[in-house]
């Protein structure tokens, strides 16, 4: 009995281009043709070659499958992106806040202010390499913040952790150095390599592993239970979540941003102007030419002292009864006047 000629197969590209259309797995593949997934993985790469009826039946399965249209692609706007972000960050960003200063109030304004600049900046945001880590980045700049200490709603103690355990690890993290408890936060909460910490850090590589091993090693004193990362990345995920922080609304986030970014144009607009006055000021009244300084005085020297006036001598009192009897009219004498 004569074999009839086998159909020759697509090309290895046009088959993977057939399946991955119909949108069938290489499982559902086999289980059509009745062969193993080994078997078409080979056949797709074109390493051998299915012979008899097999092939026939897979190659009428492949020029069958059915060609999906192209759904045209939606870009999204702005603010849709900026709340696709928003949504997916900020519940691990407030409670990383929350690690990092131990306030629930400092951690919420910490995050929603390092999206409000995001939204204030969003063009460069939006093309950055990891908009994650830059929003991260500025909600841990911000919260770790010295200027906190002086706001009066920042010096009242909030409510502490409810379980001791989660307290007692709170405050070991509240008694390390900014720069370790932000290191060991990155590193053993978030789990980012040391590498990312370290730029996110600014600092080396070398400066980020002395402050993780420095900060791991006042955390094992405190708590010698914590001595093991894996113990202290599962404690520091349960510490973070068992308090159920929530953030603003996006829209919130986005308006509250416009507003602030409002106040500080007319701000800065304002003070200019107000500088361009003061300078117009200055130039209207200030002198337009030299004037030199007033010679200091000097005291005058021979000047006889001031005396009562007494009685007048036998001299005095004789000219003043000559002067009496003179004639007073004519060029002879001048006569003055009295006042």
């Amino acid at each position: 009995m004569t074999q009839s000629p086998a159909t020759p197969l697509p090309s290895p590209e046009e088959r993977r281009r057939l399946r991955e259309a119909g949108a069938l797995t290489r499982d559902q593949v086999a289980a059509r043709v009745g062969v193993t997934p080994g078997t078409i993985r080979a056949w797709e790469s074109g390493r051998t070659t299915p012979r008899g009826r097999k092939r026939e039946t897979y190659a009428k399965l492949l020029a069958e499958l059915p060609s999906e249209p192209e759904v045209p692609v939606t870009p999204l706007t702005p603010a849709q992106a900026f709340d696709a972000l928003y949504a997916f960050c900020s519940p691990a960003l407030v409670r990383q806040a929350f690690l990092l200063t131990g306030r629930r109030e400092l951690a919420r304004e910490s995050v929603e202010r390092a999206f409000q600049l995001a939204w204030q900046r969003w063009p460069e945001v939006a093309v950055d390499r990891d908009p994650a880590g830059w929003v991260r980045a500025m909600a841990y700049e911000y919260a770790l913040s010295p200027w906190h200490r002086f706001r009066p709603r920042h010096r009242s103690p909030e409510a502490p952790v409810t379980e001791p355990s989660h307290r007692a690890l709170m405050a070991v993290l509240l008694e390390l150095p900014p720069s370790q408890r932000r290191t060991l936060v990155l590193y053993d909460g978030v789990g980012l390599g040391l590498p990312e910490t370290a730029a996110e850090t600014e600092a080396s590589t070398p400066t980020t592993v002395g402050r993780l091993l420095r900060a791991r090693e006042a955390v094992a004193v405190r708590l010698p239970e914590l001595a093991d990362s894996a113990d202290l990345h599962r404690r520091l995920a349960e510490l973070a979540s068992t308090e159920g922080l929530r953030a603003a609304k996006p829209r919130t986030v986005r308006t509250e941003g416009e507003r602030r970014a409002r106040f500080w144009t007319r701000a800065a607009i304002a003070f200019t102007v107000a500088l361009i006055g003061t300078t117009a000021l200055t130039l209207r009244t200030a002198p337009t030419h030299y004037e030199p300084p007033i010679a200091p005085g000097a005291e005058v020297q021979g000047v006889p002292a001031r005396v009562g006036q007494g009685a007048l001598s036998d001299a005095e009192v004789k000219l003043r009864e000559k002067l009496r009897e003179s004639i007073v009219s004519g060029p002879e004498r001048l006569v003055p006047v009295g006042r």
